[in-house]
């Protein structure tokens, strides 16, 4: 099982940030929210940061968790946590050429997502 630390960050509009994956990837062209895998015996908080840090540039100050999603995708099985990051520092930028977009919630069910990110849809409801 891959454990992957996501955020979803939502700016003053109300828009939330989504990323493309590169092609190459698992789920590849599918728009995701950012994060990535958690190394061993790392504290899923300081993944995020780290993870957050090196895909956007931004520095996260608080999160909270928000969700957590097991799923099967056949090939793979993946455990995201989710976080929900209140306050951040930086502009969020593409700094691995990936593609980023701030998506007005209403228009979020408007793009492709890999199936483990669909409950997270659900979730934003709530915020």
């Amino acid at each position: 099982m891959v454990v992957v630390a996501a955020g979803v960050l939502i700016d003053e509009g109300g828009r939330v940030l989504i990323a493309r994956r590169h092609a190459s990837a698992h789920q590849g062209g599918l728009w995701e929210f950012p994060g990535g895998k958690v190394a061993p015996g790392e504290r899923l908080e300081d993944a995020l940061a780290r993870e957050l840090n090196e895909e956007l540039g931004i520095t996260v100050q608080t999160s909270r968790l928000l969700t957590q999603i097991d799923h099967d995708y056949g090939d793979k099985q993946v455990r995201l946590v989710v976080f929900h990051v209140t306050q951040w520092s930086g502009e969020p930028r593409g700094c691995e050429g990936q593609p980023l977009a701030w998506v007005d919630r209403a228009d979020l069910g408007g793009y492709d997502y890999p199936e483990a990110n669909q409950p997270i849809l659900a979730t934003l409801e709530t915020l």
